[in-house]
């Protein structure tokens, strides 16, 4: 009984990490119909957030409070990446709904452009354009909205950028300081240090729990709650479920549907910005990282049905609950009396690589019979 537990709470854990990394891409995919492949990234710069954000808590003014620094690696996290979804939905997606292919090849090299960028710009002004970016998009928000009269719109415009590139400019410099150690985000990859209260394990029924995965699934499980509640419950989310059911329809009755495909892949980008502050706790952080989870987070999506988010969940777990079963070996210490080719199959999958291949290979067989996933829901690609 003690094996069956600890093998359900690290299927759940892996399926936890799985589906906060898959959650964005639920909503950007399942709902918008578009194949991001640089949502691998986003998750990567979310993890380098939560880095940077561990590096200035460690200056003296705010080493009293490192612990918590994790709780804002969250928000500080979603943010850098929600808005570099946002500027990458209007200068490039945007151009190309309705072509898969095209949209497919753009956010390739999209990819390839996040990961060259970490690796060949010092961190500190990498963290000084994003927090330009951020101040930009935010400062036009808190103005007054008289300023931005005919006469003068230009003019205010301008000025709030220059002030969002001198905010950057000196957020740069007084960071280039605090990480001269590292020189710049190279293909080394840098490690994030778990506060205190996250090391360590919590003991039940004489079974240890990693603190580090428990916090994992409870920032997951909070996530999915509150994409549920935004889904379904908010005004916003009512618009993108009309959008996503019946566009041309949604258009006539007055919503902004270029507002809801920013929303949207603002929402998405910056889940994927969370999954990496989950992702950096786990391992260390590199330009690579979000290459390891892109795969699995479309047969994620796939699996449980696009556009569904109850079938994501399920489907992460499943996948979770699987991999650790085979690729942990545990299949066989739970069963021991299984057949000498069943057993003999097991043990050849029995490491996380094969497992994960196992899975796949699972995955496309049922996919044979089932093509739309476990639960199906219509969405823009199948409105035409």
């Amino acid at each position: 009984m003690q094996l069956i537990i600890e093998s359900l709470f690290n299927g759940v854990a892996i399926g936890s990490v799985l589906l906060i990394a898959a959650l964005g891409l639920a909503i950007v995919f399942g709902l918008m119909g578009v194949i991001n492949l640089a949502h691998g990234e986003l998750m990567m710069l979310g993890a380098y957030s939560t880095y940077v954000t561990q590096l200035i808590f460690k200056l003296p003014a705010l080493k009293p409070i490192y612990n918590a620094y994790v709780i804002v690696a969250i928000g500080v996290a979603f943010l850098v990446s929600a808005v570099v979804g946002i500027l990458l939905e209007r200068s490039v997606i945007r151009r190309l709904y309705g072509n898969p292919l095209e949209t497919l090849l753009a956010t390739w090299g999209v990819s390839l452009i996040l990961q060259q960028f970490v690796r060949s710009v010092p961190l500190a002004y990498g963290t000084g354009i994003a927090i330009a970016l951020l101040t930009g998009l935010i400062l036009p928000i808190l103005l007054p909205k008289n300023l931005y009269k005919k006469n003068r719109a230009h003019l205010v415009k301008f000025g709030t950028w220059s002030v969002s590139a001198l905010i950057g400019v000196i957020s740069s410099s007084g960071l280039s300081a605090t990480i001269s150690k590292l020189g710049r985000a190279s293909a080394r990859n840098v490690d994030v240090t778990a506060p205190a209260w996250m090391r360590g394990g919590f003991e039940l029924w004489g079974i240890t729990f990693p603190m580090t995965r428990l916090v994992i699934i409870v920032i997951t499980g909070i996530a999915v709650l509150s994409v549920t509640w935004f889904l379904n419950r908010s005004v916003w989310g009512i618009r993108i479920r009309a959008v996503t059911q019946n566009r041309s329809m949604s258009d006539c009755l007055g919503i902004s549907t270029e507002t809801v495909d920013v929303l949207t892949f603002g929402i998405g980008s910056g889940l994927a910005g969370v999954a990496g502050v989950a992702i950096s706790l786990l391992g260390s952080v590199g330009p690579n990282v979000g290459g390891s989870y892109i795969v699995g987070c479309f047969m994620v999506v796939v699996l449980g049905g696009v556009g569904n988010l109850m079938g994501t969940i399920i489907a992460s777990f499943c996948i979770g609950i699987i991999t650790d079963l085979i690729g942990a070996g545990r299949l066989l210490t739970i069963w021991p009396q299984m057949p000498a080719p069943l057993a003999s199959a097991i043990d050849f999958f029995a490491t996380t690589s094969m497992a994960r291949v196992l899975v796949f290979a699972l995955i496309v067989i049922f996919l044979q019979f089932r093509p739309a996933g476990l639960f199906p829901q219509k969405g823009r690609m199948v409105e035409a």
